[in-house]
């Protein structure tokens, strides 16, 4: 089969050799029956073989992600290549095209599926055969730059490797724990270094997505990520900046707060500018976890057994009534890191982000995970499993394969999002004994940790810096030489957070932006995050005030059927329906901060009267 082209004929073909997308039976208007008709001639023929090319694509991305080697990254991209084929094929955009053209006759269901289909070729259109297959290429060969680096906080020897290699994982726990600055720098000038290798690639990926997305007619390859949720970029930066905005005065009492906390940490005074960035407890200050004294959870987890996590986020789910993770799930999910070897080296270099995968958009789901026995593996577990369970909620005959998606995009984080702030309600803590009956945890002490380490220390991360960064990357063409100084004045603009070391910013081999695993392989669509919060406490507002009557800081889903029943009512749906509706319908309003400001009101009144009390203090002496 030609990698970059497919034809009509060999769509059939594939067709017949797989599984078709049966269409529940309806009533047809008999004016419009002929183009409803044709319409599902062409999705069915679309599904059938979408769902197997997807599935062949994401058992090769996971061979991929999870053994690092040259052959699975050939692997890799020859399967992305075909299936960018197959969605961006002009037959198909053409097709669609003359479909939707006739949108008004066709049912909604139809109308939802091809819309779905054309935002799919507008980032593989077969036009430009070659630009797609160099930017599937380029993808590819970046992910295995990202999955195959080894972190190293000494000198590399000669040939290039590391004396003493270093995981993803040990790069959080020294920030998280070393309380020595020099050293703390050492540390995060390490987790800087994967940006040197990976900056061609992005340079490269800028100019090829962009070219893509322009193809299609969209503004850039941002302006195509937006589309999804049926929004022009000026629209979704307006949503983001008002995101910000409302959170700002919450976020400065929060940072006054956590700098001074940080200062008193390591034994410094607190800087005249903004705070530099090697200080953070994370990598991009995006999440300031450990600054709540007595809130550590980690000791409650001395001898449970990683399995053990993941286990008890699956009873959180069949608690409401899910159906249990089938049994391929357990055979199938990488879930744990990786061994190391006689020689120190990971027995075999995978993908460190924890993630879940629908490998075929049925019943195989897996996650890929590095579970440990803390606090961060206990909600990232749940986190992770509230996709599997989305997942498997709308694999079902009501909803095609092209349409089996959450509402939209943040939706899907959203709910793994909902479930991890669930996670960590003292009641449901305490009922499956990760907390003794005797403990007492403030309810004002929780909800600063929920600010520090989820919430409120990630919205200008993820609504300001990434988000403006990866805007001007592709809606500007943001020139390479540009990114680092672009990229820290949105640090220090939207976070509060400054560069460490003035040079980096005309040091032309660096790219801190590139760092990030999302821009270089979820490109152009960070914001995901940033809604997926607000839709978070807009669900957990109601499912606490409306289902389970309780405070919405104490609440406990486990064992509720009426909650799951809800949840349920959101995840079967898929992509079957617009996002707008599904959230008012749900919940009653649309999409709005009001649920996210309501529940941290309360910690801003106390962090007020905390930052006044220590400005007093200090003008004391």
């Amino acid at each position: 089969m030609n990698r970059s082209t497919l034809s009509a004929s060999a769509l059939c073909l594939l067709a017949l050799s797989a599984a078709p997308f049966v269409a529940p039976a309806r009533a047809q208007d008999q004016d419009n029956a002929p183009a409803r008709a044709e319409a599902e001639q062409f999705l069915r023929v679309y599904n059938s073989v979408y769902q197997r090319l997807y599935t062949v694509d994401a058992e090769a991305a996971w061979a991929s992600s999870t053994d690092v080697n040259e052959a699975h990254e050939a692997a890799r991209t020859g399967a992305d290549q075909v299936y960018a084929a197959f969605v961006g094929a002009p037959e198909v955009i053409n097709e669609t095209r003359a479909l939707l053209a006739k949108k008004d006759q066709l049912e909604p269901l139809q109308v939802m599926q091809l819309q779905r289909i054309l935002l799919a070729a507008g980032a593989n259109p077969g036009t430009i055969p070659d630009v797609v297959n160099a930017r599937v290429a380029a993808e590819s060969h970046q992910s295995a730059v990202m999955d195959g680096f080894v972190f190293c906080y000494t000198a590399r020897n000669p040939d290039g490797t590391c004396p003493e290699p270093r995981v993803a994982n040990d790069v959080v726990d020294a920030l998280a724990t070393e309380t020595d600055i020099d050293r703390r720098l050492v540390v995060w000038n390490a987790s800087k270094e994967i940006g040197v290798p990976l900056k061609p690639g992005l340079v490269q990926l800028q100019k090829l997505r962009n070219q893509v997305a322009r193809e299609m007619g969209y503004s850039s390859f941002f302006g195509l990520m937006v589309a999804d949720y049926g929004m022009t970029v000026p629209e979704m930066m307006a949503l983001l900046d008002g995101m910000t905005t409302d959170m700002a005065p919450l976020y400065k009492e929060l940072s006054t707060w956590a700098n001074r906390k940080l200062a008193s940490r390591y034994g410094q005074p607190l800087p005249a500018g903004p705070m530099p960035a090697h200080w953070y407890p994370n990598r991009w200050a995006q999440e300031w976890d450990g600054l709540v004294d007595g809130a550590d959870l980690d000791p409650y987890f001395k001898g449970r057994d990683p399995e053990w996590i993941v286990k008890t986020a699956e009873s959180f789910y069949v608690s409401m009534g899910f159906s249990p993770l089938p049994s391929s799930f357990w055979q199938k999910s990488d879930l744990y890191p990786a061994p190391l070897g006689a020689d120190g080296q990971p027995t075999r270099l995978r993908n460190a982000h924890a993630s879940a995968w629908h490998v075929d958009l049925g019943d195989d789901v897996r996650s890929l995970m590095s579970v440990q026995a803390d606090s961060e593996w206990f909600f990232t577990a749940h986190h992770e499993l509230g996709h599997i369970f989305y997942y498997k909620s709308y694999s079902r005959e009501g909803v095609p394969p092209v349409l089996r998606e959450g509402a939209n995009r943040a939706f899907h984080e959203g709910i793994g999002e909902l479930i991890a702030l669930a996670a960590g309600q003292i009641p449901y803590l305490t009922q499956v004994g990760i907390l003794p009956k005797n403990v007492k945890i403030n309810p004002t002490q929780a909800m600063l940790v929920d600010a520090l380490e989820k919430t409120v220390a990630f919205i200008p991360w993820s609504a300001g810096t990434m988000s403006h960064f990866e805007y001007e990357l592709y809606e500007k063409d943001l020139p390479p030489d540009q990114w680092q100084a672009r990229w820290w004045a949105m640090a220090e603009q939207y976070q509060g957070v400054g560069v460490p070391d003035k040079a980096r910013l005309t040091d032309p081999t660096l790219c801190d932006a590139c760092t990030k695993t999302h821009i270089n392989d979820d490109p152009a669509a960070y914001y995901d995050y940033a809604l997926a919060t607000v839709i978070k406490y807009q669900l957990h507002e109601h499912i606490a005030v409306k289902i389970l009557h309780q405070d919405p800081h104490t609440c406990n889903y486990y064992g509720n059927k009426q909650v799951g029943d809800f949840l349920k009512s959101i995840l079967e749906k898929g992509a079957t329906e617009d996002w707008r509706e599904v959230l008012k319908d749900a919940t009653g309003e649309e999409l709005s901060t009001r649920a996210m400001v309501a529940y941290f009101a309360p910690l801003q009144v106390w962090l007020e009267k905390e930052n006044a009390k220590a400005a007093k203090a200090a003008k004391a002496k």
